[in-house]
């Protein structure tokens, strides 16, 4: 038992090294999306993955990526689950993916919106007002482009330092 169960904190532990494949300055463990690795009686890793929205592109990614590292640390058998209750949420980005962020020049998120459980509500105006900018830190910015590079990020431009920077939303 205390060998499965090594052998569960070890596959935890490659898991979480994983990069997200459209923020590669976060791990899969920093963005949230990595929820449990367990070992089940017949050695099969089972790692469960909660996109960060539905019909997220960049799931298939995520999946085999963890599946590669998983096999390459050296589990033959490695099942991937996709778990979408509860739907994922940018509360869980860790301290640290959201300082990776910041550090990379990407605003993190703020506080996401308290939400009763039940259906995720599509909400078509902007949910914050105010981003700091991550490079100067100044308040005055404004929103250049409610859409980025991934549908996860907006467009925001500093007031001050004039530098342009992409936004992690809440959700």
């Amino acid at each position: 038992m205390v060998t499965a169960l090594l052998d569960a904190r070890r596959a935890r532990h490659i898991a979480e090294q994983v990069p997200d494949p459209e923020l590669p300055m976060l791990t899969l463990a920093d963005l949230g999306v990595l929820r449990e690795v367990s070992l089940a009686p017949d050695g099969t890793v089972i790692a469960s993955l909660t996109p960060t929205y539905s019909g997220c592109p960049a799931m298939a990614e995520m999946r085999a990526g963890v599946a590669a590292r998983l096999r390459d640390g050296g589990y033959a058998r490695v099942e991937i689950r996709t778990v979408l209750d509860p739907p994922w949420s940018s509360d869980w980005i860790t301290a640290a993916g959201r300082r990776k962020l910041a550090e990379h020049g990407i605003a993190p998120p703020g506080t996401a919106p308290a939400r009763a459980t039940g259906p995720v509500p599509l909400v078509l105006s902007p949910a914050r007002r105010s981003v700091p900018c991550p490079r100067c830190g100044h308040p005055d910015t404004e929103e250049t482009s409610r859409f980025g590079a991934t549908s996860c990020k907006s467009l925001w431009r500093c007031l001050a330092c004039r530098e342009p920077f992409e936004y992690v939303k809440e959700i």
